[in-house]
């Protein structure tokens, strides 16, 4: 099957385009679940200029726009060495970030994303990727169950004055 997506690998041009995108859809994903405070005190310190900026510099991580007629669908994160969020293994590569806007979700493209990372991480020589995932985020869960990815662990995420707990999930790579 053809791909439904075509990738555009960001650099820090498009730091505005990126925190726009960000921040709606993770509003779009987590707002009605979570306290409106949280929220903005995560967002004034995640989704700012210069925090995507620095993201953007930073060489052990990747983001790449999910283009579906050249108009922006989602993008993802991947991160690489020191710049993982947990182990720093320089075996694995984690997805920090996997977002699609609403009106392109149930199309495939999160598969599309996955696929690429999974490539990705195989022409770097890794054994797994990894991500952390919202325990309450149940269709998130299954999506990437569904994808080969299984739970091995768990750590707490803060948002905003709310502590709450990831699942961390693995799929190991095939040679």
């Amino acid at each position: 099957m053809p791909s439904l997506i075509r990738l555009k690998k960001l650099s820090i041009i498009e730091a505005e385009e990126l925190l726009a995108l960000s921040r709606k859809t993770f509003f779009d994903a987590f707002a009605h679940l979570n306290r409106p405070d949280d929220m903005q005190v995560y967002a004034r310190k995640a989704f700012t200029l210069p925090q995507i900026k620095q993201e953007l510099s930073n060489a052990d991580s990747e983001f790449y726009f999910a283009l579906v007629e050249n108009e922006i669908a989602g993008y993802i994160k991947l991160n690489f060495n020191n710049s993982q969020t947990e182990f720093q293994d320089s075996e694995a590569m984690e997805i920090e970030r996997i977002y699609i806007l609403q009106n392109y979700q149930g199309k495939r493209i999160g598969g599309e994303l996955l696929d690429f990372a999974s490539q990705t991480a195989k022409l770097k020589s890794m054994k797994y990727i990894w991500l952390g995932v919202w325990e309450h985020n149940t269709n998130a869960i299954r999506f990437y169950q569904k994808n080969g990815f299984t739970i091995f662990s768990s750590h707490q995420f803060i948002l905003g004055n709310d502590e709450q707990t990831d699942l961390l999930m693995r799929k190991q790579l095939e040679a």
